[in-house]
């Protein structure tokens, strides 16, 4: 099995394939490297072609009428994106963007359709994959709404560090889109936090000394 199929079986979408499908899943992808900055779709395209991350980090946003930028989702390894168009929707006003370089493979909405009457299973977890993105998002509005900045930051800061303690490839101007605020302030906050010794500050790079306390700022 080649590197791109044994990747990509490994994910929960494709798991279980056949031999057969396995060999179509090949014909059907492509996989290609993409350098920081690459718009993968913009909110006036269609969506003809749906995109599986293998690594790096990509961000979905939008940017107001005034020109500010919200993070609505950040992807990474293992991640799907450009599924809507499989429900018939535009991307509206969502932008899609490498925020560090990354592994892409691509497949065309047709492919993945002729896929799924195949295997109807693949639909279902596509729209498990959906949902939860829909649920994130809204606790990330609710948290925009309701939270302090520095539990805004130390949520995020858990979750893009996983199982890890590290968060790396991000500067702090994009902690600050991710959160809805300034840099400045993110960058004061990060100091603070560092001053506690709840963290570790490198270039681009963020290592969590203490996940325990900020856990506990993330509930405030």
């Amino acid at each position: 099995m080649n590197e791109k199929i044994s990747q990509l079986t490994t994910m929960d979408l494709f798991q279980g394939l056949s031999e057969q499908d396995r060999e179509e899943l090949d014909r059907m992808t492509t996989m290609t490297t993409v350098r920081k900055g690459k718009i993968f779709y913009r909110p006036e395209d269609q969506g003809e072609v749906i995109f599986i991350l293998k690594k790096g980090t990509v961000q979905l946003y939008r940017i107001s009428p005034e020109g500010k930028k919200l993070v609505i989702y950040t992807l990474k390894d293992g991640s799907m994106f450009g599924e809507m168009s499989l429900l018939g929707q535009r991307m509206y006003n969502t932008f899609a963007e490498a925020i560090t370089d990354c592994t892409i493979c691509v497949m065309s909405r047709n492919d993945l359709e002729r896929l799924i009457l195949n295997r109807p299973q693949i639909a279902l977890r596509i729209l498990e994959i959906t949902g939860r993105r829909l649920r994130e998002t809204e606790e990330q509005l609710e948290a925009l709404a309701f939270k302090s900045i520095p539990s805004r930051l130390a949520a995020l800061l858990l979750r893009l560090a996983g199982e890890s303690n590290e968060v790396t490839g991000l500067t702090h101007q994009d902690l600050a889109e991710m959160i809805g605020t300034y840099r400045e302030t993110t960058t004061q906050t990060l100091n603070d936090m560092k001053a506690e010794g709840i963290i570790a500050i490198g270039r681009r790079r963020i290592t969590i000394l203490d996940k325990a306390k900020l856990a506990e700022i993330a509930q405030r």
